[in-house]
């Protein structure tokens, strides 16, 4: 089993439309938070590694499935969990789950870029380790 970051997240108005239903659009932004939460729980900042060690983070591919609405005032809880570990990159299986209920689903792969010149490369030895060790917790 791998170890899964959650983050709670209150469902505001500002994310809904007039009808009270979470916006598609704001579930990218609770699984972006979501990532980068657990990676401060890592120990990392995003801007600390691109002005220590030159590298940035970007969606490459994302697929969601949307199966139930998110509504205003819910309490969601959405995971990330690192299902692939690559030299540059890492995929993600997340998911926002209200209750037990199970609400949106989403697998995201993410590579590691040159800050400088935004190629690809490879994930510093120090940050992989954190990683491997995050994905290997039971």
């Amino acid at each position: 089993m791998k170890a899964s970051f959650v983050l709670p997240v209150r469902i505001y108005y500002e994310d809904t439309d007039a009808g009270g239903v979470v916006y598609h659009s704001n579930y990218l932004n609770f699984f972006e938070r979501a990532r980068t939460e657990m990676l401060r729980d890592l120990g990392f900042e995003q801007n600390e590694l691109r002005e220590q060690s030159g590298v940035i983070f970007a969606v490459r591919t994302m697929q969601i499935d949307y199966l139930r609405p998110a509504k205003f005032n819910d309490l969601v809880h959405v995971s990330a969990t690192i299902s692939q570990l690559k030299k540059a990159s890492l995929t993600f299986e997340q998911t926002i789950k209200c209750g037990e209920m199970m609400l949106c689903t989403c697998s995201c792969r993410i590579v590691c870029l040159n800050a400088d010149n935004l190629k690809p490369t490879a994930i510093p030895d120090f940050l992989f380790d954190a990683f491997l060790t995050k994905n290997n917790e039971h």
